[in-house]
């Protein structure tokens, strides 16, 4: 079962977090990690006229986290918090095996993982981070 989860793709996104960085002067940054295998991402995001601007992070994890955070930076510039959210939304319905199609086509990479409980939160963890930047940007917020 293992082989299936790592697949080329998955294997591919995962080796671009060598090129991630982080924000000089983020407007968020949120820390999350899952203690159960020791994941851990650094999220910084810098936004500009209610859009994500510019995504930084620091991962450091399996390659399911990995490839879940360069996707996330891929596709979250130029995106607003409702886009985001449902975006998260598709990326659980995808795993708890409900039909319908992922807000960013390229989280069907995560479809195999739909079969293992166990590995849900390593590819939901850079986008629990998300969650928290976007809750903490709505109440900081004048």
């Amino acid at each position: 079962m293992t082989a299936e989860l790592y697949d080329a793709a998955i294997v591919a996104t995962a080796k671009a977090t060598a090129e991630a960085e982080r924000l000089p002067a983020p407007d968020v940054t949120v820390e999350e990690d899952n203690p159960l295998c020791g994941d851990r991402i650094t999220l910084d995001l810098a936004f500009a006229d209610g859009r994500v601007a510019a995504v930084g992070h620091k991962t450091r994890g399996c390659l399911l986290t990995r490839a879940a955070a360069v996707v996330l930076a891929r596709h979250a510039v130029g995106a607003d918090p409702a886009e985001l959210r449902r975006a998260i939304a598709s990326l659980r319905a995808l795993l708890a095996g409900e039909a319908g199609t992922p807000e960013w086509p390229e989280l069907s990479m995560f479809e195999p993982v739909r079969a293992v409980a166990s590995r849900h939160d390593c590819v939901l963890l850079p986008f629990r981070a998300l969650e928290v930047a976007l809750d903490r940007r709505e109440r900081e917020r004048p």
